[in-house]
């Protein structure tokens, strides 16, 4: 039988306390087969022309910080973006949702409204979601069932005082290099990071190295098995192809029919569907890494 997909949801009271400085959070409901977990962009810029980024060693805004959408929904971000005006880090649309956690359609289902904001792990000052898929998709009458259930990607605008905290290189592989071109073929590798409060904190269990399990939806979506896969609260987290071009968006977890596999939302069908209907006109672009690619293997030593 293949379960019902979820959405993660969590409430105030039920978030982990806070460090020091602005840590989000979204823990999952874990009860059906399919938990939602997060989706990303696509269009490439060079990190040079981030409006002064920090250094990778100096940052505290990267790819694979924890979100906050309204204060409670936790998600991981994935990339970082611009349109040449503002900062962006890219998140699942659906960590705004306000609909069931069994309402996985973004072309009916609720979404908290652009403005809202979103506090930022590492960051000073709260963000604002900037673009949902999902209300772009509502406002313009999508009517591609594989677009209304897979583009799964939001940007919130990180303040302007953030910027000099941000930098756009993923954490312990490097990266990215671009926006994949073409997608996955079962078998290939990829890489992801992850940073759900479930894992308290420790550091080592953040990367995911695995192969994808092929391309559906049209080409908006990949399965992709990983070690360790990927849990409620890692939604939103970026995975990466194996020449270290930008691939997705984590955006379910699935129990049925292979435990334990991942549902990653095509990041460049979403900056295509962003920078067309989303209302960028081509501006919006993935702003590449500072640091080269290294497909590091998954760390054992968890001490």
């Amino acid at each position: 039988m293949t379960a019902v997909p979820e959405r993660d949801r969590t409430t105030r009271a039920a978030r982990p306390a806070r460090p020091a400085r602005g840590h989000l959070a979204r823990t999952g409901a874990a009860a059906a087969a399919v938990l939602a977990l997060v989706v990303a962009a696509a269009g490439t810029a060079s990190a040079q022309e981030g409006p002064g980024f920090a250094t990778p060693d100096e940052a505290t805004v990267v790819p694979g910080v924890m979100t906050y959408t309204a204060g409670e929904a936790q998600c991981t971000a994935n990339f970082v973006f611009t349109d040449g005006a503002d900062v962006f880090l890219g998140q699942a649309a659906h960590c705004a949702g306000t609909g069931a956690t069994t309402e996985i359609d973004g072309c009916e289902t609720g979404s908290l409204p652009l403005g809202t904001p979103v506090e930022i792990e590492g960051a000073e000052h709260p963000g604002t979601l900037a673009y949902s898929s999902w209300l772009t998709m509502q406002e313009t009458g999508e009517t591609d069932p594989d677009a209304c259930r897979y583009n799964d990607f939001a940007l919130v605008r990180i303040d302007p005082a953030d910027i000099g905290r941000t930098n756009p290189t993923m954490p312990f592989y490097g990266g990215p290099t671009g926006v994949d071109p073409d997608g996955t073929r079962a078998g290939d590798p990829v890489f992801g990071y992850g940073n759900s409060s479930l894992r308290q904190g420790i550091t080592a269990l953040r990367p995911k190295t695995g192969v994808s399990l092929g391309t559906t939806g049209g080409g908006w979506t990949h399965q992709v098995g990983t070690v360790l896969p990927g849990i409620p609260g890692d939604s939103g987290s970026g995975y990466l192809s194996g020449d270290g071009t930008a691939l997705g968006v984590l955006s379910t977890l699935n129990l049925a029919p292979v435990a334990g596999a991942n549902g990653v939302s095509d990041l460049r069908s979403a900056l295509d569907h962003a920078n067309g209907p989303g209302g960028f006109g081509g501006a919006l672009r993935l702003v590449t890494g500072e640091l080269p690619f290294t497909p590091n293997p998954v760390p054992v030593d968890l001490g």
